[in-house]
């Protein structure tokens, strides 16, 4: 279920096309060995009903590099069925992912800072479950070592590297309803 902001129902109640129109939801799908996925099939639909003279908008959000590394396709299909040029869908192309990765990984340092300077006292944390993120499924930093290299670099402790769509922080910003959702005050109360 897709949820609206009830002060925008009104405008939308008003409107004599909402009962003309449909609404298309590509949310998943199991890429084809000719690189068809859920881009490659949301723009073939936008283009196939404006070519039968439907009107039809496409939005997008910046695909997910990581998981697949661009074995299958870079995000952007693979095979006979690309987007193109596909460095334009690739790379940053809402900004999304690296404002998520650097809020996430910011967090992170907070984190680290405080059981840093509260290592010796009552408050300190002992453990945190809390890992960094990245863009990039890199087998190598899933499980890691952080804080090595002498007391003034941190405590050691055994951490890693998850995928950016897996992010907390991404948790966050896909089940906000609006902007008063994302406030400070709605983050820490999660």
């Amino acid at each position: 279920m897709v949820g609206i902001s009830p002060k925008y129902l009104w405008t939308l109640s008003m409107t004599k096309k909402l009962k003309e129109s449909n609404l298309i939801l590509v949310t998943a799908i199991t890429p084809t060995k000719a690189g068809i996925g859920k881009t490659t099939v949301s723009i073939g639909l936008a283009l196939g009903m404006n070519k039968i003279g439907k009107k039809a908008v496409l939005a997008l959000r910046e695909p997910s590099l990581g998981p697949c590394f661009g074995m299958k396709g870079g995000a952007a299909g693979g095979g006979y069925a690309q987007v193109l040029p596909m460095e334009n869908i690739n790379l940053h192309f809402t900004g999304d992912f690296h404002a998520i990765t650097s809020a996430h990984n910011m967090i992170t340092a907070l984190l680290d800072n405080y059981i840093y300077q509260n290592r010796n006292t009552c408050e300190g944390l002992k453990e945190i479950k809390w890992k960094r993120v990245l863009d990039v499924n890199d087998r190598s930093l899933r499980n890691i070592v952080s804080g090595l290299g002498g007391s003034i670099n941190g405590v050691p402790t055994e951490t890693g590297f998850d995928i950016t769509p897996a992010s907390e922080i991404m948790a966050i910003l896909c089940l906000a309803s609006d902007m008063d959702d994302l406030n400070a005050g709605s983050v820490i109360s999660c």
